[in-house]
């Protein structure tokens, strides 16, 4: 079998081939000796089947599985002539040919493999910033909150009606058309007015509210509420106020306090909480300056610094979910005229081709960085990332682990990892240098 290779570029390479039939018809021989010895069909004994009896039984079968041991054989070739292992090879190759003729099939593969990436003088593209500052003002804010988030609640005396930041005990139950629907009940409910936790308009209609009074409050729900079958729909709630409360805030810190808030420190002061709270709020800005401004930025410096040639399967795996991404939210009558015009769909696919080769090129460049700087993420700290993810939107962690798995997004998870650990690591090299 003659095999025409030829390298297009640093990341893919294409192969041309014609395998005979006579070595498809020795490898078809070579399938039924082997099923032969364990073929049980009425009339004969076991391992006494003429191979004539099996290959028209199974002839199809036995012609599509030789086919494929030598199209194995064929790429296997390729990849030694071209000098790398499986290791280098990306995604599956691509057939752009497979024809059947009298005297065998001309094959013709792509094969993508990962290109060499030099990122000599990448920390030029870290841009240039300015740490965060933090002000008194903005930790006595703090501090206020802080107190205010961990008062007490107390049953008011006087007879006023609730106003916002008051905290409402309540009894309700919504009704659609005069018939309850499921999950509208609850009774001793606490709400905080101005929360916005409840549907729009449902805590403003409860404002002047008395202690002991009742209301019925009209609502829409929005046609994006999670329950289908109440999104958009209009219902009244049956509201009774039983008491308001609201927060004790003290006017100073007391001892007491101190310990409450620097549970860890032997001797708590007032000093030390601000220190604390200062480098807390520090931290804060810091995360944001990185995730926000300086990524960004680094990003679009380093992908324009660096070219090299892209493996042309997997610009196109990335090119398909930009597409897909495109079509979520477009109208049925607009996804309609694109099925009826596959030369606008295609035209429409192509304007996504520089985003996809910039996110397949960044994905190299992160991987890079991350085997330059020593960056990993091990298997316990993706399943830990994972179980805290899941305990966030109030799911069962082990099954959301098992999901993610299912759906093959936990190397993804798993890159998204590796890329804020490097980017942190990065912008903290930066940083010590200021």
């Amino acid at each position: 079998m003659e095999v025409k290779v030829v390298r297009v570029n640093n990341a893919n390479a294409s192969a041309a081939a014609t395998i005979s039939s006579k070595i498809i018809e020795q490898k078809e021989d070579k399938i039924l000796r082997t099923l032969a010895k364990d073929a049980r069909i009425d009339g004969f004994r076991k391992g006494k089947v003429p191979p004539s009896v099996l290959k028209a039984r199974y002839g199809d079968k036995v012609k599509a599985d030789a086919e494929q041991e030598a199209v194995k054989e064929l790429y296997d070739a390729v990849v030694k002539e071209l000098g790398l292992d499986e290791k280098s090879i990306v995604g599956e190759p691509f057939f752009s040919n497979f024809n059947r003729k009298d005297d065998g099939v001309e094959v013709e593969l792509k094969i993508s493999f990962k290109p060499e990436v030099k990122l000599d003088g990448y920390e030029e593209c870290i841009p240039e910033f300015k740490l965060p500052s933090v002000t008194k003002k903005e930790i006595e804010e703090r501090i206020n909150s802080l107190l205010k988030t961990t008062a007490p609640l107390k049953t008011i005396a006087t007879k006023r009606g609730l106003k916002k930041g008051d905290f409402a005990m309540i009894d309700f139950e919504g009704f659609i058309e005069d018939v309850a629907f499921e999950g509208g009940k609850a009774e001793n409910y606490t709400l905080e007015l101005g929360s916005k936790s409840f549907i729009e308009g449902f805590e403003e209609s409860l404002t002047g509210l008395k202690a002991g009074g009742q209301k019925d409050i009209n609502v829409t729900f929005p046609q994006s509420y999670a329950n289908k079958d109440l999104a958009g729909k209009e219902a009244v709630f049956k509201v009774k106020l039983h008491e308001i409360k609201e927060r004790e805030i003290p006017k100073e810190i007391s001892e007491e306090l101190l310990k409450k808030f620097l549970p860890s420190e032997k001797q708590p002061t007032y000093e030390l909480l601000e220190e604390k709270i200062k480098e807390q709020i520090k931290n804060e800005k810091t995360s944001k300056l990185y995730h926000e401004e300086l990524k960004p930025k680094f990003v679009e410096a380093i992908v324009k610094k660096f070219t090299f040639d892209l493996p042309d399967n997997i610009v196109e795996q990335e090119l398909d979910i930009h597409f897909r991404n495109a079509f979520a939210g477009i109208g049925k009558e607009e996804l309609e005229e694109y099925k009826k015009d596959p030369k606008r769909a295609q035209e429409k696919r192509e304007t996504f081709r520089k985003d996809a080769e910039d996110s397949v090129r960044l994905t190299f460049i992160v991987n890079e960085l991350a085997i330059l700087n020593s960056i990993s993420v091990t298997d316990q700290e993706l399943t830990q990332m994972v179980y805290y993810e899941a305990l966030q939107y109030g799911q069962e962690p082990k099954s959301h682990f098992e999901n993610y798995k299912k759906q093959g997004v936990l190397p993804a998870v798993k890159m998204a990892m590796i890329e804020d650990k490097l980017f942190q690591a990065l912008f903290d090299r930066a940083n010590k240098g200021k």
